[in-house]
């Protein structure tokens, strides 16, 4: 499936829009954080230079891997996922994972961690690339074609779960579910499956108490406004004052130990009051150049890993971002899914530049 070059340049808007999100995330990050960081570390500027510095590492990265040939990632394919695969079971053993915000999900090193959940988001997308590339044919007969990879999608989700991390889970499977529809999967079977689901996440739901207060304080964050209510509350105490220009960069009230480490899940608010409508569009503007130029190099690539690997990607980076923006407004409970670029997370950051990396790389082989 080796393809010769067409286009020698990578897509420059897609670059750009990535570089400029990334930048704006290290500053919000300290603009966030740095009350937060002052008091803790003593440091205001903690936070903001381990983000810039994973945001230079992944810049790096990113630009070796546009530079690799994506064929590189349909012969590993399968390597890459078994690698994922043994991390998660690692990073379960006590001793070895270590629990950071309720879940076991970090391998520490040092004050850094790695969190092997968000490399296996990338494996499985490029493993289900190959999977449906290669058995397009059987995608209509559900037993031969969609059973196999949704029940290696389960044990993955299941593996994600053991730790906890719902939100990364959830991630997970909307973007296997988004690669299977594209390829022509019935309607019915998403029904289906999205019944099942319904059933799954009620009882997943119910079996954990955290949950049943994240929900209780979805439905009615007032019942309980110190406690399980209490971050939505103050995300929306953000957002709501920001007007049209919000208070200006630095000038946010509710990150002065209102709203816990705004530098994470909750950072778009604290761009929300800083920067008010006026930010919101440039946030927006920016993810839509991502989603529509990924789904443009897709719609042009000329064969079809590469087309279902970077719908792949973008559909996850399209519901990572929908997760976290919706979490903000209080329109689904708190998941812990972080906003993409502009989020604090090493991890994070580094496998979304690499994604990115590799789009780009695509991208160079257009019709």
């Amino acid at each position: 499936m080796v393809v010769k070059v067409k286009n020698k340049n990578v897509d420059m808007w897609l670059l750009l829009a990535v570089i400029c999100l990334s930048l704006l995330g290290v500053l919000m990050i300290y603009s966030a954080s740095y009350v937060w960081a002052e008091y803790k570390f003593d440091d205001p500027f903690k936070y903001a230079k381990n983000q810039l510095l994973f945001f230079m590492i992944g810049l790096i990265v990113m630009y070796i891997v546009s530079k690799i040939n994506y064929n590189f990632y349909f012969n590993n394919a399968n390597l890459f996922l078994l690698i994922c695969v043994i991390l998660l079971i690692l990073v379960l053993i006590p001793g070895i994972g270590t629990i950071r915000n309720g879940s076991r999900s970090w391998f520490g090193i040092g004050s850094f961690g790695i969190q092997p959940s968000e490399f296996t988001k990338l494996a499985l997308i490029i493993f289900t690339s190959k999977y449906l590339s290669k058995n397009l044919k059987d995608i209509k007969d559900i037993k031969k074609g969609v059973l196999p990879i949704i029940v290696l999608t389960l044990f993955i989700f299941g593996l994600v779960m053991l730790q906890p991390d719902f939100g990364t889970g959830t991630i997970i499977v909307m973007s296997v579910m988004g690669l299977l529809f594209i390829s022509g999967v019935k309607l019915s079977f998403f029904m289906k499956i999205g019944l099942v689901g319904i059933i799954g996440v009620v009882g997943l739901i119910i079996a954990a108490p955290y949950r049943v207060a994240r929900i209780i304080s979805f439905l009615n964050p007032w019942s309980d406004p110190l406690g399980s209510g209490f971050q939505i509350i103050q995300s929306l105490f953000a957002i709501g004052p920001g007007g049209l220009f919000g208070f200006g960069l630095g000038n946010s009230r509710q990150k002065h130990f209102y709203l816990p480490e705004p530098q994470t899940d909750f950072i778009f608010s604290i761009i929300s009051e800083e920067f008010g409508f006026l930010g919101i569009i440039i946030v927006a503007t920016l993810f839509l150049i991502i989603f529509i130029r990924g789904f443009t190099i897709a719609y042009k690539c000329k064969d079809l890993f590469s087309k279902f690997l970077v719908s792949g990607i973008i559909f996850g980076l399209a519901f990572q971002t929908l997760l976290n923006l919706m979490v903000v407004v209080g329109l689904i409970p708190v998941t812990g899914v972080t906003l993409p670029f502009l989020s604090y997370g090493g991890s994070s950051l580094l496998i979304t530049l690499i994604s990115m990396g590799i789009i780009l790389n695509i991208s160079r082989y257009q019709k």
